[in-house]
């Protein structure tokens, strides 16, 4: 196995005790580099005449190698703020703040792929919502799925069978001031789904996620199971495209299995790899650990 030295890798984890930022730390370690996991939260912006500096837990941090961020939901805007400062001090970051921000949006995000010509599953979002019917129309019907735009591990993500159904929940999410988009609902994909983990240009490793028995989402925190599987070359080739389309250096894209092929729903830019690595055997750790240190060897772009 080829060693790296002398560098430094920073992961961006509130908890250095997750099973990814762990698994990142020991496949950095096993690589000759020194892990440094900061808490995103801790970290201090400086910006002034001499520039921009970072501080931790009011420390200057120096000498960075390369930072793999892995920004939760809950404090996506600070992260972004974090991330964007590392990245304005040179220090090369695996998925830019822009890319995070971009995949977190569901709508926008779709646009890009649809747009790069990526197969992506019907998805409605209005401001107005008071005629239901056509918005369901719009998706090809009964039954629809309806989501909020910046939901995460299945968490507000219903399926509605009946307009009185539909109703209800754009109702519900809409009253608690959220914004939600409504999507066609897959029949053949029912309860399953594909998650690819790309890494740069290729696919690291992919697992099929079906549903527990009276669920139709797939996540693997729903209580989904996960399970090997080869990926076709041309799923293999539309992971990759979504990734580019999006920005993203690392992240899992998530696909549905149509008739006509792979329809991708969405791409996570901190994508949880536990359920991956126990499923496949596969050290996607090392792969994201040894893509950010060659990613540090690059010249920079932008």
């Amino acid at each position: 196995m080829t060693r790296v030295r002398h560098q430094r890798l920073c992961i961006l984890s509130r908890q250095r005790s997750l099973y990814s930022t762990a698994r990142l730390v020991e496949a950095a370690a096993a690589l000759g580099a020194s892990p440094i996991v900061m808490d995103t939260l801790r970290c201090t912006m400086v910006v002034g005449p001499g520039g921009s500096t970072l501080l931790y837990r009011g420390v200057a941090v120096e000498g960075l190698t390369a930072v793999i961020p892995r920004v939760g939901t809950s404090v996506t805007a600070y992260g972004m703020q974090v991330v964007n400062h590392l990245d304005s001090m040179g220090v090369p970051v695996v998925n830019r703040a822009s890319s995070i921000s971009r995949s977190r949006d569901k709508v926008r995000s779709l646009q890009l792929l649809a747009a790069g010509g990526v197969a992506v599953p019907r998805t409605v979002m209005a401001a107005d919502t008071a005629h239901i019917v056509r918005l369901v129309e719009a998706v090809g019907g009964l039954p629809c799925i309806i989501k909020l735009l910046r939901g995460t591990q299945g968490v507000g993500v219903m399926l509605a069978t009946t307009m009185t159904e539909a109703r209800t929940i754009v109702d519900t999410f809409t009253s608690l001031g959220q914004q939600i988009c409504l999507q066609e609902f897959i029949a053949e994909s029912r309860g399953r789904d594909v998650r690819a983990l790309v890494v740069g240009d290729r696919v690291v490793g992919a697992m099929r996620r079906q549903a527990k028995a009276g669920e139709f989402r797939s996540n693997l925190h729903r209580g989904g199971e996960g399970s090997p599987v080869s990926l076709d070359p041309v799923y293999r080739e539309v992971a990759v495209k979504a990734a580019k389309l999006i920005g993203l250096d690392i992240c899992g894209v998530d696909m549905l299995e149509g008739k006509d092929g792979p329809s991708v729903m969405e791409l996570n830019s901190s994508p949880g790899f536990e359920g991956l690595e126990r499923a496949t055997k596969q050290d996607v750790a090392s792969e994201m650990v040894k893509y950010a240190l060659e990613l540090a060897k690059r010249p920079r772009v932008g």
